[in-house]
């Protein structure tokens, strides 16, 4: 049956179904023809009709532009792209490979797509991904509604989809493991940990191909198709499966009150260097849409790690990116993304740094109606040293970001390094060091001490190196700065003394997370010591070494209570709900805070120092807090504040105390009779005035 066609229009981009028909529109500045491929079904080795479109009748501006009438959603199709193969002016067209449109909405033929084909030469189109037309409106979303909780409010948890579940002990039943549907009856876990926020890494459909030989891409920071959600995470396989499935899951997310934060990468692509293969847009305007080498175009300026680096401050590239975000807002529902390698944005086409400088990427997103009221968290670096923390909050008003320094700091003082109490005072006033306006918001710096990149915490007490071997790259990738230290025995061991020890570290590095101002952020697993065995860089590992493991919630159930009671704690005052910094001057600012050492109002701010006390107080709510660090290796005898009559310290945390009596309720908080406290060596110790 021959299909009727029309010139179509070139917006909305993208495959948009109509009354009558679908119009397809698809950019390239340098082709010369295109021929829209449509399939019977997802695994079709070839295409039951393809359709030429001409510079002449089907291309405005440089959108090319078709309506086909007598289709609808479901329609399955794919894209060859006729042009110039000249790689030496940035031009890599190749109408052999059967490309996919960047604005596909859903994408199948996952079960015939084969990554190397589409690098080799010649005709791939039995072994292609391809897109599925669909109606994004046809989804009952009921009251669903943006949840909008603020920072001060806020906990997130850094998870990753698939292996929250995919472990054969979470009770989850096998075809749903590791799924969009497994995580939905998996809500209850995060709700009473208290989470407000997820933050997931990419859903968006990646290349599980594009990792070492014999491995799996697991984290999915390789991807194919910005608008569409991988479909390995849907246990409903049909072809609208992953889209319904994960709105399924916000939808249900928002009824237990808790945000979804998407990990975005619109940094790079799965298509990887000049040697990679061409999935999408490499061969659709290769030039347009990456930034190349300045001297030699058939090369990728790589400012990401991962071959190529994607051009988003080109207006058609981040008219990509804007729709992108605007779609998963509007028609998904999403809370709010994080930017991996955010600083990659601030570049300009020629790849300079101007976040401040002239427009980029970062002001399109800053300045977006849609977008405004979402939170837009930056991981504000780069693989090629661009380092820009404190410049996106200081610059733009609605981005939030992931505080390295925090991170390192705390690490550092944890670990006993020297020189570091100064920087540990600033990381927990919510670093006015790094974010110097005065009006901001001190919960826009997202507050970490590990995520998925790098050492799990039960990893950062039990290891000094790295061990990435099997990643199959002889240990060789993954950071070295890790600020670990195990204790005194690499590795797993059953010595008692160590083993106590590092479960005291674990104590110290989450006392100090949530009594720090800021948005606090936990790694998944972190609550019940997950381990990946040393391995600072699992990306590729999609087994036990990454999966959650749920027998480890009920054996280290203690630690899960601990990090319950520590977020309670910081929920209930109003001190760690502020909104604007305190200046670090490292002198008193009564009546809000005051520094202290051993001695009261002698702080020690040496070289050599591994210890310090504070107070700090809330007038208004009636608020009064004195905390103690010591990460020397012997104990201290701390001086407390005196009180009025009828005021007493109460314990609420020490980290010295075995694991279930570390930390209580404030309702539960003993009294203390003494005028000083002695905080045991390596422990951290945080009380509360109370009326006797």
């Amino acid at each position: 049956m021959t299909l009727k066609t029309d010139h179509g229009k070139s917006h909305p981009v993208g495959a948009t179904v109509l009354a009558d028909g679908v119009n397809f529109s698809l950019f390239s500045k340098y082709a010369t023809a295109i021929e829209l491929l449509l399939f019977d079904d997802a695994n079709s080795p070839v295409p039951s009709r393809t359709i030429l479109l001409t510079p002449q009748t089907n291309r405005t501006f440089f959108y090319w532009h078709i309506f086909v009438h007598g289709i609808g959603a479901g329609q399955v199709y794919a894209y060859r792209v006729h042009g110039p193969d000249n790689p030496a002016q940035g031009h890599r067209f190749d109408p052999d490979k059967v490309v996919l449109d960047p604005y596909a909405k859903a994408i199948v033929g996952a079960e015939i797509y084969d990554r190397q084909s589409a690098s080799e030469k010649g005709d791939n189109c039995h072994r292609a991904l391809r897109g599925l037309v669909v109606d994004p409106g046809c989804y009952d979303w009921e009251d669903d509604a943006p949840l909008r909780t603020p920072y001060s409010d806020s906990f997130i948890y850094e998870m990753h989809v698939g292996g929250f579940t995919r472990n054969p002990n979470s009770g989850v039943s096998e075809e749903k493991r590791g799924t969009f549907a497994g995580l939905i009856g998996k809500i209850p876990y995060l709700k009473n940990l208290g989470i407000t926020a997820v933050e997931l890494l990419p859903i968006h459909y990646f290349d599980p191909a594009a990792a070492m030989p014999g491995l799996t891409n697991y984290w999915g920071y390789s991807t194919i198709g910005f608008f569409a959600p991988h479909a390995g995470y849907s246990s409903d396989r049909s072809p609208l499966g992953p889209l319904n499935e994960f709105r399924d899951l916000v939808k249900a997310l928002h009824k237990a009150g808790i945000e979804v934060i998407l990990d975005v990468v619109f940094n790079h692509t799965a298509e990887g260097d000049e040697i990679g293969p061409t999935l999408s847009l490499k061969g659709i305007d290769n030039r347009t849409y990456y930034i190349l080498d300045g001297e030699d175009k058939s090369l990728y300026s790589n400012y990401t790690g991962c071959g190529n680096t994607l051009k988003g401050s080109h207006p058609i590239v981040g008219k990509m990116i804007l729709d992108c975000l605007r779609y998963w807002v509007s028609e998904m529902h999403v809370d709010g993304f994080r930017f991996d390698l955010a600083a990659v944005l601030s570049r300009n086409v020629d790849g300079e740094p101007i976040l401040q400088k002239g427009y980029n990427m970062i002001w399109a997103i800053e300045s977006d109606p849609v977008l405004a009221g979402t939170k837009l968290i930056a991981e504000a670096w780069d693989a090629a040293g661009l380092y820009s923390v404190g410049q996106f909050v200081e610059f733009a008003d609605w981005f939030s970001e992931w505080n390295g320094p925090f991170r390192d700091d705390v690490r550092a003082f944890v670990r006993g390094d020297t020189g570091i109490v100064s920087k540990l005072a600033a990381r927990i006033l919510g670093s006015p060091d790094i974010y110097h306006r005065p009006d901001t918001d001190v919960n826009r710096s997202i507050n970490f001490v590990t995520c998925h990149d790098g050492f799990t915490l039960n990893d950062l007490v039990s290891y000094d190196e790295k061990h990435n071997e099997a990643n199959g790259e002889e240990n060789r990738d993954g950071g070295n700065d890790n600020f670990s230290w195990n204790c005194g025995i690499e590795g797993e061991t059953n010595n008692e003394r160590i083993k106590t020890l590092r479960l005291q570290q674990i104590k110290n590095l989450l006392t100090i997370l949530f009594i720090s101002q800021g948005t606090p952020m936990l790694l998944m697993g972190d609550e019940v010591r997950r381990t990946q065995k040393g391995n600072n860089n699992a990306y590729c590992q999609d087994n036990q070494l990454s999966w959650f493991d749920w027998s480890a919630v009920e054996q280290e159930f203690d630690l899960w209570c601990f990090v319950r009671r520590l977020l309670d704690f910081n929920k209930k005052l109003a001190l760690f709900r502020q909104e604007k910094l305190l200046e670090v001057t490292y002198t008193s600012l009564e009546p809000h805070l005051s520094w202290h050492g051993v001695q009261l109002s002698k702080p020690d701010w040496s070289e050599d120092s591994h210890s310090l006390a504070f107070s700090l107080r809330h007038p208004k709510a009636n608020e009064y807090l004195h905390i103690m660090l010591n990460a020397y290796w012997e104990s201290l005898n701390f001086q407390l504040p005196p009180l009025g009559q009828g005021e007493k310290w109460h314990r609420v945390i020490d980290t010295a105390w075995q694991l279930s009596e570390a930390a209580c309720d404030l309702d539960a908080a003993a009294a203390i009779e003494s005028e000083t406290y002695r905080v045991q060596a390596r422990s951290a110790v945080v009380l509360i005035v109370k009326p006797v």
